[in-house]
């Protein structure tokens, strides 16, 4: 009787585990495999977001920076024998005058003890290039200023901004450091009496590039991508609707369009360059539109983003209930006029917001524009589709490739602002399909 019962409690020596117990046993090993599971997504997620955060983080530290100024204030006494020695207020004259001379004898009455001649060039690169044309300007605006002294805000040279910005290490070696111990000096003297002073560098939004890393600006970038953009969408925007409806509309299915619609969702995902390599081929050699001009880069961002403006189209159109067309065409309407009065208004929400990205894509794109000879050095912001232009991501691009160090954080402020645009359109896409979203 033991024996017997033994037997039917163990096997060679071990106990039979019931069926209750083997399932346990399994459930709590699933368990603890999904605990897992759940643990290497969320260190995934964490370690993404913990990249995005540094390179977030870097890019603020490093481009926050280009948003301030330092500006230099001098006394200067608008000389009437240096600007129109003889009072005619001839425009061309006074265009014409000699208005370092001005600045460099406001510097000789601040700093007298500075004679000699290396040393008064040196003091006069405290301030940027541009000041003697900021003064021609004022006298052109105002010609009541000649014979009278004012207290004028020049723009400070890039390594006198990058030391108060404290990109520059002052306790650095002198051999080390591009700004020697003198023009710290005088950089002190001038923050004593209140005459250095840092403000919101309005000039980075409305200055074109310049060899100048103090007086650069994206203004002329903006201009070329808006005007690039405007062309982009008026091109891509009506052939990708017309092309979807057609092709869930009213295309057959067979062979033919089955090759195109291959062929369309290939062109998505072909690289960008090759579009650019298509432009220069076709539009500037062939067709000899102007090298460098928005319309050229809109053309050929509308090839890019076209392939994925009709795919979020059909996506949108394919979105709308059957039965929204089985009832038009119940009550008399046309397969046409059930395309266009009931199913597109009703798939435009969706449309919309794949517009809205492919011309966030389009926004941020380089490789295209470099092709086609949007690169170029502009230092005037382009006023038509036809003009020399540059956008913002080759801004970006050209500015990265410069030596000077102030050069690094007008890069990372281009960028600021052209993932702020990213941001935007991004959001406005969503906010629009929520809005106008239907659900069946």
């Amino acid at each position: 009787m033991t024996d017997s019962a033994l037997g039917s409690s163990t096997s060679a020596g071990r106990p039979v585990r019931s069926a209750s117990d083997l399932v346990a046993a399994s459930l709590k090993r699933r368990y603890a495999a999904e605990r897992r599971f759940r643990l290497y997504g969320l260190v995934a997620i964490s370690v993404a977001v913990l990249f995005l955060v540094t390179l977030l983080g870097s890019i603020l530290i490093k481009g926050t920076p280009a948003f301030f100024q330092s500006r230099i204030g001098l006394d200067i006494t608008f000389s009437a024998d240096v600007i129109d020695p003889t009072g005619a207020r001839d425009p061309v004259q006074m265009n014409q005058a000699d208005y370092g001379k001005l600045i460099r004898a406001a510097l000789d009455t601040e700093f007298p003890e500075v004679t000699e001649r290396r040393e008064r060039r040196a003091l006069g690169q405290l301030l940027s290039a541009a000041a003697p044309y900021e003064l021609a300007a004022m006298v052109r605006n105002d010609p009541a200023l000649i014979g009278q002294t004012q207290r004028v805000w020049f723009v400070a040279s890039d390594m006198i901004d990058m030391v108060r910005k404290g990109s520059i290490d002052r306790t650095t070696a002198e051999g080390d450091r591009p700004v020697k111990d003198r023009e710290l000096a005088w950089m002190d003297k001038l923050e004593a009496q209140g005459r250095i002073e840092t403000v919101f560098n309005l000039d980075f939004f409305t200055s074109a590039d310049s060899v100048e890393p103090e007086l650069a600006g994206i203004w002329g970038a903006l201009s070329g991508s808006f005007f690039m953009l405007v062309v982009t969408l008026f091109l891509s925007f009506p052939i990708a609707v017309m092309a979807a409806i057609y092709l869930e509309e009213f295309a057959p299915k067979n062979r033919w369009t089955d090759l195109i619609e291959v062929n369309i969702n290939n062109l998505a995902a072909v690289p960008s360059i090759v579009f650019g390599l298509l432009g220069a081929a076709v539009f500037l050699n062939f067709f000899d539109m102007p090298r460098g001009a928005p319309i050229v880069g809109g053309i050929v961002m509308a090839l890019l983003v076209l392939p994925t403006m009709i795919v979020a189209g059909r996506v949108a159109l394919k979105a709308v209930p059957p039965s929204i067309r089985e009832a038009a065409l119940g009550i008399g309407a046309s397969p046409v006029q059930v395309a266009t009065h009931h199913v597109l208004p009703l798939a435009m929400p969706g449309m919309l917001t794949g517009t809205i990205l492919a011309m966030a894509h389009a926004l941020g794109e380089t490789a295209p524009l470099l092709m086609i000879g949007m690169v170029a050095f502009i230092t005037a912001a382009p006023e038509g589709f036809t003009d020399a232009a540059t956008a913002l991501p080759v801004q970006i691009f050209l500015w990265a490739d410069k030596p000077e160090r102030a050069f690094i954080e007008k890069t990372s402020g281009a960028i600021i602002v052209l993932l702020a645009f990213l941001v935007v359109m991004n959001l406005l896409a969503v906010l629009l399909r929520r809005r106008l979203e239907r659900r069946w």
